[in-house]
């Protein structure tokens, strides 16, 4: 039997500053959560996901800051998945930039599909 590791440099990451004023400690757990959710039933790797959560803590500890807001952090994820599966990427959208009508949902698709 085999057992491996997977060993990262423990970096300091800024605080994440919320929508409601609030802060706390970046949580790259709760990241992966979100991924994993936009991801369910999709042909996404766990592997794909660690990847994106690891590029997106790189960038924060390469920001230097000592707080940023959670919308950097957002425009991150969203990037991200725009690049490994647009079904997530608009699971995602749709929270996150607030499309609360079909008309703004479809306006995204619109979008998505033109930038191909």
């Amino acid at each position: 039997m085999r057992f491996s590791t997977y060993e990262r440099a423990i970096l300091a990451t800024p605080l994440v500053i919320k929508e409601d004023g609030t802060r706390e400690e970046f949580d790259r757990e709760k990241l992966l959560r979100g991924l994993r959710v936009a991801c369910v039933k999709r042909p996404v790797s766990a592997q794909d996901l660690e990847r994106l959560a690891g590029e997106i803590e790189a960038t924060l500890q390469r920001l230097g800051k000592a707080e940023v807001s959670s919308r950097v952090i957002g425009d991150m994820v969203i990037s991200g998945l725009k690049d490994l599966d647009h079904v997530a990427y608009i699971r995602y959208a749709i929270v996150y930039l607030g499309l609360d009508d079909l008309h703004a949902v479809r306006q995204e698709l619109d979008r998505l599909i033109e930038s191909q």
